[in-house]
């Protein structure tokens, strides 16, 4: 119904924001990941998915469409709800879950709060196959997400450390730390995580 809402974010959490839009505000569900991103924004774009529910309408925002994609996936496996797929963005980027699929990564699957074997399982199951060429094409190793994380991740490898090591390490304090914006911070707190 809604592809995405364009407007000012009046209030910020990391679980919901409101976008005023003409004076109409809309009260939005978004990821951590969505948050990392528009937490310094005043105004912007997110892509948007609506629940229907007997009960409520409930509206879903996402930074990008890779990120919509996802959740609308994840939600229609069985057994695996909104607030499931929520929890699943929030904890991995969308290509990280998307290769962990494609990969049969049950081990990361389940490191997700609210994901036990058997759901990980059901997901590679129903998921595999749909996400398979695309996932091994565009995600031949996880790929740092922006250029911060590429930045510091080429720091890293600069002062010999190993790429995957590199990358665990950068992934670790965007999860524990999202609000890192500072390249000398971020290259600081993943040494001391190495």
């Amino acid at each position: 119904m809604y592809a995405y809402l364009q407007g000012k974010f009046t209030y910020k959490s990391p679980a919901q924001v409101y976008v005023d839009i003409n004076g109409v505000g809309y009260e939005v569900n978004i990821s951590l990941n969505t948050y990392s991103h528009i937490q310094n924004l005043e105004q912007g774009k997110l892509f948007t998915h609506l629940q229907v529910k007997e009960d409520a309408h409930i509206l879903f925002g996402f930074f990008d469409k890779q990120e919509k994609d996802m959740f609308i996936l994840l939600t229609g496996v069985s057994g695996v709800g909104a607030a499931t797929a929520r929890m699943m963005l929030s904890s991995l980027r969308p290509e990280e879950v998307s290769l962990a699929i494609v990969q049969s990564n049950i081990k990361l699957l389940e490191s997700v709060k609210g994901i036990g074997k058997k759901t990980a399982e059901r997901l590679i199951l129903e998921l595999k196959d749909k996400l398979g060429k695309n996932a091994l094409d565009a995600n031949l190793s996880v790929h740092m997400g922006n250029s911060l994380e590429q930045d510091a991740l080429n720091a890293l490898t600069a002062l010999g450390i190993s790429r995957n090591q590199a990358e665990n390490a950068i992934q670790k304090i965007i999860r524990v730390e999202p609000s890192v914006s500072q390249l000398e911070d971020l290259i600081k707190k993943a040494l001391k995580a190495i």
